[in-house]
């Protein structure tokens, strides 16, 4: 019975780590879906390289710092219990290779391709894992210390603060140093726009995450008995409470519209398994809220060319995630309870802290050391040309 149990376990988190790699072609066509055509290829080679970047670093190095784990032993140690601590890796992998996946969105059509996937390298296999294990794994007393003070630990159920705003906040020093598009904002600062190539590859890439999402908060519970309808119709909630909100800030349009759907989730992971599903679509419709009016500030006023609002999405909805488990959570407002606003804020603030230093010291040593942006002639023939030879489409 025990044999049996854990083969379904193995099976659980292997069935959540598919789905979440699937999830990369959905970074992937988001991307390639918002970017200028002669940017497309560029971003299709990215996210797979990137994903494969993160294997060798998470797999050598990043998984150790995180768990003290390591694979250096026989096949036959590594398949314990049918294996689950090579699937569970596989698991966690898939979400530090979004890490990479979601910063490549925010630096699009501008970046070298090499320095990228040395700064996605390091990100992986030392910037992310560190907070991970802190996060994950009680590393440093920091939860010890969160649970005495305040009664309860840092809640981050399936990573909003762990993986997104990581991925956001890392993203935001990478964007600002790397500078604006050519041409994105005219001498005396009026902005150019550059309207998403492909609506239809933007919507795949949005519902190819969307439904991915659901492996990636309800397999987080890492074993089949500790699985909850309750994270699945959250996740459901804040999906439908994010697009709605999006849908009427952003008076229709699609860009905003389809990117509505991930802000409600970036928000409800960390809570999912402890808010009333009234909460999680609070949670989602504040994220949407959030998202529009964020994205919008920062490519107006503070003339941060972000292509696709990662910050916005990633790094102030998951923000957002992590303070709302401490809301939505309290028994109080319907929640199960067992989290705390206080470990809350605190648990999201050092992941912020961290993620900003970690990537202000990448991008700013790659960008002194090899430089970090193509030249103008490589920018304006566009990634695909410059980088990779081959346009996205070519006649007969």
């Amino acid at each position: 019975m025990e044999s049996l149990v854990t083969a379904n376990d193995v099976l659980f988190v292997l069935l959540g780590a598919i789905m979440v790699l699937a999830m990369h072609a959905g970074f992937a066509f988001l991307e390639v879906g918002t970017v200028r055509q002669k940017n497309q290829v560029n971003a299709l080679v990215k996210i797979m390289v990137d994903f494969c970047v993160s294997t060798i670093a998470y797999f050598f190095i990043g998984y150790g710092i995180a768990y003290g784990i390591h694979f250096f032993n026989g096949a036959g140690t590594l398949t314990v219990q049918n294996g689950y601590g090579l699937v569970k890796f596989f698991f966690l992998l898939t979400f530090a290779a979004a890490i990479p996946a979601i910063i490549s969105g925010g630096i699009a059509e501008r970046a070298k391709f090499n320095p990228q996937l040395a700064a996605t390298f390091l990100l992986v296999g030392f910037v992310y894992p560190f907070f991970e294990g802190i996060a994950w794994n009680a590393h440093f007393g920091f939860q010890d210390w969160l649970k005495a003070s305040f009664g309860a630990n840092f809640h981050d159920f399936a990573g909003s603060v762990v993986v997104h705003a990581m991925g956001g906040w890392i993203a935001l020093p990478a964007v600002i140093l790397l500078g604006a598009r050519n041409g994105r904002y005219t001498k005396d600062g009026r902005l150019h726009a550059y309207p998403p190539s492909n609506i239809p590859f933007l919507a795949l890439g949005a519902w190819i995450l969307t439904v991915g999402w659901f492996g990636f908060n309800v397999m987080s519970a890492q074993s089949i008995q500790g699985i909850s309808g309750l994270v699945a119709v959250n996740s459901l909630m804040a999906l439908v409470g994010g697009t709605l909100a999006a849908l009427l800030l952003g008076k229709n349009d699609p860009g905003f519209v389809h990117n509505g759907p991930l802000a409600g989730l970036v928000a409800v992971c960390a809570g999912s398994d402890v808010m009333h599903p009234l909460g999680a679509l609070v949670t989602g419709a504040v994220a949407g809220t959030l998202f529009v009016w964020a994205f919008t500030l920062t490519q107006t006023r503070f003339k941060i060319d972000d292509v696709l609002g990662v910050w916005p999405l990633h790094g102030l909805c998951g923000a957002w995630g992590g303070i709302a488990a401490g809301i939505f959570g309290a028994t109080s407002l319907g929640g199960m309870g067992g989290v705390s606003l206080m470990s809350q804020l605190a648990g999201t603030g050092l992941g912020v802290v961290i993620a900003l230093v970690g990537g202000t010291i990448v991008y700013g040593a790659l960008k002194k050391i090899v430089g970090i942006r193509l030249d103008a002639e490589s920018e304006f023939d566009g990634a695909d040309l410059s980088i990779h030879k081959i346009p996205s489409v070519s006649g007969d």
